[in-house]
């Protein structure tokens, strides 16, 4: 039987609605040089990898000249920044989740493929970063998701073992990443999916296993 100590969050899609964010700042950029990502491709290729994976994946794809990536990923964390400054707001069920998680005395982590400032503005915008315990960014690691090395590197700072950590994630590169990593996994459709309650039973099915 295992006992959870800590719980890891991924950001985008779990604890900030930005998928649409990252989405529109990065086409915006995109589009000064006549190439865009298709709602298609951003859902089912792109979503929840990194901008220089993505810009990378561009380059084999459309030919993208890799002397822009530098620029065009300038001009995405500008348009992300005041996309992040326009919408991101406190949402009431994430405010009592991680309050009642971290009051329970378990340990908390944001685990995310975007650059550490985004995640800090992002988390002090929805009130969440009194909350937060450890926050390991894609700067923070050599390889982003879908590798665990995010979710390993955030466990080895807790000094904890795997088993004893729930990663909370959305998309299948961030399961992948969870799983990988050796925690258990709770996999939510959208924000709403992550509150307490959820979370708390997915907690209760690892213990009583």
């Amino acid at each position: 039987m295992s006992k959870i100590k800590a719980i890891l969050f991924d950001m985008d899609g779990v604890l900030i609605d930005a998928k649409e964010w990252h989405y529109e700042a990065l086409n915006d950029a995109l589009r000064l040089f006549g190439i865009e990502i298709s709602r298609y491709d951003h859902l089912h290729t792109f979503d929840g990898l990194p901008t220089k994976v993505k810009l990378e994946m561009l380059s084999e794809q459309n030919f993208l000249p890799k002397e822009l990536h530098s620029f065009i990923n300038k001009v995405k964390q500008i348009n992300t920044v005041r996309m992040v400054n326009e919408k991101c707001h406190p949402v009431f069920h994430h405010e009592y989740a991680l309050s009642r998680l971290s009051s329970d005395g378990y340990k908390i982590a944001v685990c995310s493929n975007s650059i550490r400032d985004t995640i800090v503005n992002m988390m002090g915008k929805a009130q969440l970063d009194n909350y937060i315990d450890l926050i390991i960014s894609n700067e923070d690691v050599t390889r982003a998701k879908p590798d665990p090395e995010m979710y390993t590197t955030a466990i080895k700072r807790f000094g904890l073992k795997a088993e004893e950590c729930l990663v909370v994630e959305d998309n299948p590169n961030g399961v992948k990443a969870g799983i990988d990593s050796g925690a258990f996994v709770l996999r939510v459709e959208t924000i709403y999916d992550v509150n307490y309650a959820n979370i708390k039973a997915k907690i209760d099915e690892v213990e009583n296993d």
